[in-house]
């Protein structure tokens, strides 16, 4: 090798001694990152994982469910994933996530990302922890109890909606329509009503721009982009990116949380509650003198529990509706039998009622099909260990995240007949009675179960039956059903149009 002109010896033998020593250090660093980060003996098994980097870039973000049951098919139920410098342990299969979920409290936490600890306080309801935790969720479960969750009462709430929303899509007579604001309106009004004490007008601008934020967040977090951001936040909080949207996002829809507070302020009623800020607001009243270090009743924390509230209680339902207009555009004979029972039972000359379930067994099996194959919120939410634990016969060490994935039950062929396929007989028995299997869990399972289950139940119920009486959905002309998803947080169906045609014509 030509040495450099006017370089004496010495310095060619200093130049090519600092090149060796920086590669020999470079080598050393990544030896010493494989060793530090190698798995421990008992620890579940899982695929190479790059240094630095782990297995982020080895994932397809876009379809993240379906390569994390893969894997499960290679390694196990229980197995492990290396994202960036941290460990993350799967759980998949109906047996290895009710022992992680429902067998003590060993998982019951959630871990702390730095894309929501960056831009949200630690407050609210999903992602607290500990005493915090269990105090705004009992608090937040009795008070929607109370304004009727769960109860007849707010049937009529559910049904009023439908005739708003029925009305907005008469107008289209039958012509194709995009349902997605629209039906997220409707939905996300039933817990407005719950939370801020009133609805809000299809077209409102404030509330159209907070649903498209509630679309838009979950979509991205879901993204490597929100991956990369929670594995290496001192580096990706000095980068431009659609991480930075997220946070944006979520910014501002706490401040239109901020705003509903400080409107009940104007002429709350301490002796006349209207809604759950108004409760809330009492119960920063009744702790104001009180000394609880471990629990907090404030306005900040009012906003973060209305925030976990709506989002809660609004998309992940509204997304399961729009994707039954698809399956019954793409199953009409499934649809005419659904309608024709409804019309047995119901007939047109009233609205349906939770009453009416028992006796609608056909029904209530394709409203789980749907959730079964909408698999609407696919890995859960992320749990964490705290304190070292036995699952599927490895050791977990404290503070390692845990993914629940419930495609793997959903879609299990050792618990459904046609995992892949759309059948309502998965919910019928071989007398035509309608029965649940123990590995249909979209609300996941455990202490941290879903806490708007019995809310979305009775909203997807009332809608669903309700859409069945009054009109027949169909795909435009030369159209086709598009049943993959667009991935995110919650798996939702791409953009669609679609004709919901008035059975009364």
């Amino acid at each position: 090798m030509d040495r450099p002109s006017g370089v004496s010896g010495s310095s060619v033998w200093l130049w090519l001694d600092g090149r060796c020593l920086l590669l020999f250090t470079v080598v050393l660093l990544v030896i010493a990152e494989c060793l530090r980060t190698r798995r421990p003996s008992s620890f579940p098994p899982g695929p190479w994982n790059f240094p630095l980097v782990g297995n982020i870039f080895s994932l397809d973000f876009s379809n993240l469910h379906t390569d994390m049951t893969k894997l499960a098919e290679k390694y196990g139920d229980v197995y492990s994933l290396k994202m960036g410098p941290s460990w993350i342990v799967v759980l998949n299969g109906i047996d290895a996530l009710q022992e992680g979920l429902t067998k003590g409290d060993h998982l019951v936490d959630r871990p702390a990302f730095p894309l929501h600890t960056d831009v949200l306080p630690d407050l609210g309801i999903i992602f607290t922890n500990g005493h915090v935790w269990k105090q705004q969720r009992q608090f937040a479960l009795l008070t929607l109890k109370y304004f009727g969750v769960g109860k007849k009462s707010l049937e009529s709430s559910i049904l009023d909606e439908f005739m708003y929303m029925s009305k907005e899509i008469t107008v289209h007579k039958g012509k194709p329509i995009d349902l997605h604001l629209t039906m997220n309106n409707a939905v996300s009004n039933i817990i407005c009503s719950l939370i801020f004490g009133h609805r809000f007008e299809y077209g409102d601008e404030t509330f159209m721009r907070l649903m498209k934020l509630f679309v838009r967040g979950p979509q991205l977090e879901g993204s490597i982009w929100a991956q990369l951001y929670n594995a290496f936040p001192a580096l990706m909080r000095r980068l431009p990116g659609p991480h930075r949207t997220v946070q944006t996002l979520y910014g501002e829809i706490l401040d239109l949380m901020k705003t509903e507070i400080n409107k009940h302020k104007e002429d709350w009623n301490p002796s006349d509650p209207r809604d759950f800020i108004d409760c809330y607001l009492n119960e920063i009243e009744k702790h104001r003198d009180k000394k609880d270090e471990d629990g907090r009743f404030d306005e900040d924390n009012l906003a973060m529990c209305s925030f976990d509230l709506f989002g809660a209680g609004s998309e992940t339902t509204a997304t399961t509706l729009r994707w039954a207009f698809l399956y019954m555009a793409k199953y009409p004979e499934i649809q005419a039998k659904v309608q024709a029972e409804i019309d047995g039972v119901i007939g047109q000359s009233r609205q349906p009622s939770m009453e009416d379930r028992a006796n609608l067994p056909y029904t209530d099996a394709v409203i789980h099909e749907i959730q079964r194959m909408g698999n609407v919120v696919p890995l859960s939410l992320p749990h964490v260990t705290i304190k070292e634990v036995q699952l599927g016969g490895y050791t977990i060490p404290k503070g390692i995240t845990v993914i629940p994935n419930l495609t793997s039950v959903m879609f299990d062929k050792n618990e459904w007949e046609t995992p892949n396929t759309f059948n309502p007989g998965h919910f019928l028995n071989e007398e035509g009675k309608f029965v649940k299997p123990a590995a249909f869990i979209p609300f996941s399972a455990g202490k941290r179960v879903c806490l708007g289950e019995n809310l979305a139940r009775m909203e997807l119920f009332l809608f669903f039956t309700s859409f069945m009486q009054r009109f027949t959905f169909s795909m435009p002309p030369g159209v086709e059903a598009v049943l993959k998803p667009r991935f995110g947080v919650i798996l939702s169906p791409k953009p669609f149009e679609i004709c919901a045609t008035s059975r009364e014509e």
